[in-house]
């Protein structure tokens, strides 16, 4: 059987037009894939570890995947399809100035960078409007996790479902947002930087920070588990954001390559600037899924709980 080669595969176009039409729900996906199998299970393998902290922690990764994923699959499709009506009818909704101006040296304004910029402030910017939300849901379901999965002798808790909301009409208050004066001038001083890696950096970060001050004061999680929990996820982004950066960079070169060649593959395809578009928000949202998911939780699980128990010595010493 022949393997068809990866610039010409159908389902990896498929996946990096996904990428390029729903950044949000691309990053979601690729978390629910990896935090549900790969993460757990990295977690619970770390050695000499408290085995409740792990199973906090393992807790921690299934919930943030499901209630992120819940939440931006409500939120991102109806986000995804106003800006493809924008998209396939620009002069309906932009006006004559903003078209030009985003337009640039471009014939078609869907082409041009600081056009795509502009709408990907919205596309990736979803994660960072959810990211507080999330952070209260992956809090409240850690108990109900520990009960069905771990058989935890706390009480479970009830875990509300989550409705999809109804949103209509949002490519028009999408289209006066990219009207505005100074998000075409944001556009066009950003539009060639590696926008995806710094949103994708500030949503996690800004997650963290709210999942550990809901996970400080809730009442649902053992008071003795909280300060491993914390210290995790705090560690876990940190060295997840510095791995992440680093491992663009030194790839960036490989990357520029294989855009070239990719370009040159599929140089007739009428997506081909759509595939070069997923593959910018493809590579970091994996580079930082797979440092994240993968290799930081062993690192990170493993420090959480040396940095509990040290607390806890102290606390000890303190009170002798």
């Amino acid at each position: 059987m022949k393997v068809q080669p990866i610039y010409n595969n159908k389902l990896f176009k498929k996946g990096l037009e996904f990428a390029a039409d729903n950044g949000a729900l691309f990053v979601a996906t690729t978390s629910l894939v990896l935090s549900t199998v790969a993460r757990p299970l990295v977690i619970l393998s770390t050695p000499k570890t408290d085995s409740e902290n792990k199973k906090y922690a393992a807790s921690k990764s299934l919930a943030s995947s499901a209630a992120g994923y819940i939440l931006m699959l409500c939120a991102s499709l109806p986000l995804s399809k106003a800006i493809k009506k924008i998209d396939n009818n620009p002069s309906k909704y932009l006006t004559d100035k903003t078209i030009n101006t985003l337009r640039k040296n471009e014939k078609i304004l869907t082409k041009s960078s600081r056009y795509k910029f502009a709408t990907q402030l919205f596309k990736l910017g979803l994660g960072f409007f959810i990211a507080v939300p999330k952070s209260i849901m992956t809090c409240a379901m850690i108990p109900s996790f520990m009960e069905k999965i771990f058989k935890s002798k706390k009480n479970s808790t009830k875990n509300e479902s989550a409705k999809q909301p109804n949103f209509t009409g949002l490519e028009k208050p999408i289209s006066k947002v990219i009207n505005n004066n100074k998000i075409q001038k944001f556009a066009e001083k950003y539009h060639d930087t590696n926008f995806p890696l710094h949103i994708m950096s500030l949503t996690d970060s800004l997650a963290t920070g709210a999942f550990i001050a809901q996970t400080a004061k809730s009442k649902k999680i053992d008071d003795n588990r909280k300060t491993a929990l914390m210290y995790n996820a705090g560690i876990s982004t940190l060295l997840s954001i510095l791995g992440g950066y680093v491992i663009n960079s030194l790839t960036k070169k490989s990357t520029d390559k294989f855009i070239k060649r990719f370009k040159q593959e599929n140089i007739n395809s009428k997506n081909l600037d759509k595939y070069v578009e997923g593959i910018k928000i493809a590579k970091p949202a994996l580079i930082l899924g797979g440092i994240y998911y993968i290799i930081i939780p062993l690192i990170s699980t493993f420090l959480a709980d040396r940095f509990d128990k040290k607390g806890e010595k102290i606390k000890l010493s303190g009170s002798l």
